[in-house]
């Protein structure tokens, strides 16, 4: 097998092993090489190889116990909203079946956290949403900035730790979601926030979800879906 390049071996390690099991190469129960054996394939040393077992580890992409091999994990029952960015990327590129799930999970969550925030918002989170919505559809981190001021007036702290996951997706592949942020949609913002600011519930998730649906079909669109 060929030998790792790069500076960070056990970051190569880790990814080319993460691939694998995500990929179903390893299935879920399948013992992986020992960690002797890794080490002699990727020419690489002992520590290398502990380092990279240590992070699928944390994923929960395998399970480590002493006395017996390293078996994989079925991360679809054990991993959690940390691992999305390790199935939504791999050494090909993008997962489209992954990014459709993660966009449609997005839409819901948002448009009920917008219906959540028209009810419990408070007056100055009303005029920060208010504020947001004027320039959501200049920049990403503007459309970001918005969706966040919703959630977060809707209170519900799991939607926060939601959000929180996959934020370094949004920004650490930017490029992939540009598509997400037009000036087009303003109106949509602006709808939403008067809605959340009106109190009407129903008005917020529908603007919502009309305006996250239109942002899921123009990332679509450009990706020649």
């Amino acid at each position: 097998m060929e030998q790792l390049r790069r500076t960070t071996a056990s970051e190569e390690l880790f990814d080319v092993l993460r691939d694998a099991i995500v990929a179903g190469r390893y299935g879920a129960g399948e013992k992986l090489p020992s960690q002797r054996t890794l080490a002699r394939e990727y020419g690489v040393n002992a520590t290398t190889v502990r380092e990279a077992i240590k992070r699928l580890e944390q994923l929960r992409l395998v399970d480590v116990r002493h006395g017996d091999a390293m078996r994989v994990s079925d991360w679809r029952t054990a991993s959690g909203l940390d691992v999305i960015a390790h199935v939504l990327f791999d050494s090909t590129g993008v997962d489209r079946q992954t990014l459709r799930s993660l966009m449609e999970a997005r839409r819901w969550m948002l448009a009920v956290a917008a219906g959540l925030a028209a009810e419990r918002r408070t007056g100055a989170q009303a005029d920060e949403i208010a504020a947001l919505a004027r320039v959501a559809g200049e920049e990403q981190a503007a459309d970001f900035g918005f969706f966040a001021a919703v959630v977060e007036a809707s209170a519900n702290v799991v939607f926060s730790l939601i959000l929180n996951s996959v934020r370094a997706v949004y920004f650490e592949h930017a490029g992939l979601f540009t598509p997400l942020v037009t000036p087009e949609l303003r109106p949509l913002y602006v709808r939403a926030a008067e809605a959340i600011s009106g109190r009407d519930g129903e008005a917020a998730r529908a603007a919502v979800a009309e305006l996250a649906e239109r942002q899921e079909r123009a990332l679509e669109e450009a990706l020649g879906g």
